[in-house]
């Protein structure tokens, strides 16, 4: 493990996408213990990815444009269905209404199947990981599986620190009623936006 490893990782782990967008609305519209769930989904995500990667079976999507554009397809009717849902629930940006019940299961299943059809993450983590293990090396799995696992916790930090800022803001941001209509379109719509960039994304990429 390097500077190299830890400034790339924390570079992608930080940039808006998928996860980022999901526990900021999360936070913003059920508060800090759910955000902390989302985040924690998300990390969690990752972990079909990091496996797949591991036992050297993510070269099929290399290999196989039906299986990365089975996977990418999956994935954007997925996100399709959250902007859907977002624009459906006004009672989730409107605090004087009762948000609907929603269980910690629920909000971490949710964050997991974000992250588990994104089919960028296992490109991810068979292009950018093997890059720091030696061909000398004793163990390389195992130094796989530990910067992967620090990979993942740069994720549930960094989310869990977007989802606590979103959360704090939530009285601020909903306190005003023009606000949350608004809130609810930009969140549909950046649902939206990401599940076309993933439609229209290489299946090489």
């Amino acid at each position: 493990m390097n500077a190299a490893f830890f400034l790339t990782s924390l570079l992608v782990v930080a940039s808006p996408g998928t996860g980022v967008l999901y526990t900021v609305s999360t936070g913003l519209s059920r508060g800090t213990r759910a955000s902390l769930l989302a985040a924690v989904g998300c990390a969690f995500g990752a972990v079909p990815h990091m496996t797949v990667a591991v036992l050297g079976l993510a070269a099929l999507f290399r290999t196989s444009a039906f299986a990365f554009e089975l996977l990418k397809y999956l994935g954007a009717a997925y996100l399709l269905y959250m902007a859907w849902s977002t624009l459906r629930d006004r009672s989730a940006f409107d605090p004087s209404k009762e948000v609907a019940a929603r269980s910690p299961l629920r909000i971490i299943v949710s964050a997991i199947l974000l992250n588990l059809l994104n089919p960028k993450l296992p490109i991810f983590f068979l292009a950018f990981l093997p890059q720091f293990i030696a061909k000398s090396d004793p163990a390389p799995v195992m130094h796989m599986l530990a910067l992967s696992a620090v990979f993942m916790l740069m994720t549930l930090v960094v989310f869990m620190v977007y989802g606590v800022f979103a959360s704090f803001m939530r009285t601020h941001v909903l306190a005003r009623p023009q606000v949350t209509s608004w809130l609810r379109r930009i969140f549909a719509v950046g649902f939206v936006a990401l599940s076309l960039k993933l439609v229209l994304s290489s299946s090489r990429a």
